[in-house]
């Protein structure tokens, strides 16, 4: 499902114009990042978590030449989904 049909669902489904809805969903969106970058879990329940998770720095391979490289940590962002999305799939 593309963002547009996402938009097109959610106008359906609360009766409202694909603008509003599209302007809901980016409301949403900027919400869950603007909680991610300082840290905080967002949580739907029922419908899951997003939170962010940190890797730890790591060594690998450039697949191409073989040669070692040094991978830096990082933060990346996660979901887990909640149990009520779970059983519906």
């Amino acid at each position: 499902m593309t963002k547009a049909e996402l938009i097109s669902k959610m106008a359906a489904g609360s009766k409202i114009s694909k603008a509003a809805a599209g302007k809901a969903l980016e409301a949403f969106l900027d919400g869950v990042k603007a909680a991610l970058k300082k840290d905080e879990r967002v949580t739907l329940v029922g419908f899951g978590t997003f939170s962010v998770s940190k890797r730890k720095a790591r060594k690998g391979r450039n697949p191409r030449t073989g040669k070692e490289i040094k991978i830096p940590s990082r933060k990346v962002p996660k979901f887990t989904a909640g149990k009520a999305l779970k059983d519906a799939i």
